[in-house]
């Protein structure tokens, strides 16, 4: 079921907690892609790093919520085309909440003249990368790359879209 009352915003201060407690959520139910996963230490390290994202972040996050409760949250961070990050809780997965986050973000590099819209995810990871091709987005990498905010090498796959 694909909601239709769905609201986008800009992060509040505010909203921090819940936007760390979402990311961590997602990325704990995504499944164990590498071994690493399942080490105590770096699950520990990326709760960690969720839970001060939003506090340290330079870039901007935009937050999707549903009767006033964060369901998701994407953000841009680094490169102007570059989406850093697009989380969304597991219990409201499958209903449009990353497709309308993305469409937004899209929107916002659109608007500021950019050509593309570039982003990364494991390269294991089949339901984000079916959700970024069925936006228009298509695989330009694939290999391993270092994860600082987990501390080891992960299989990666960079994908852009070209917005004119």
């Amino acid at each position: 079921m694909v909601v239709t009352d769905l609201t986008t915003r800009k992060m509040e201060a505010a909203d921090r907690e819940a936007i760390g407690a979402v990311g961590f959520a997602a990325w704990a139910a995504g499944g164990a892609f590498e071994d690493s996963y399942r080490n105590p230490e770096v699950i520990a390290k990326v709760q960690h790093e969720f839970a001060v994202f939003p506090h340290k972040t330079k870039g901007e996050i935009f937050v999707a919520e549903l009767d006033s409760e964060i369901v998701g949250w994407g953000a841009r961070e680094g490169e102007p085309n570059y989406v850093s990050d697009l989380w969304v809780h597991p219990d409201h997965q499958g209903r449009g909440i990353g497709r309308a986050l993305l469409v937004h973000l899209c929107g916002l590099i659109a608007a500021e003249g950019l050509a593309t819209v570039r982003l990364d995810t494991h390269a294991r990871n089949e339901g984000a990368i079916r959700l970024y091709e069925r936006c228009g987005f298509t695989i330009i990498w694939h290999g391993i790359e270092f994860s600082k905010s987990m501390g080891v090498p992960l299989e990666k796959v960079h994908m852009e879209k070209r917005l004119v």
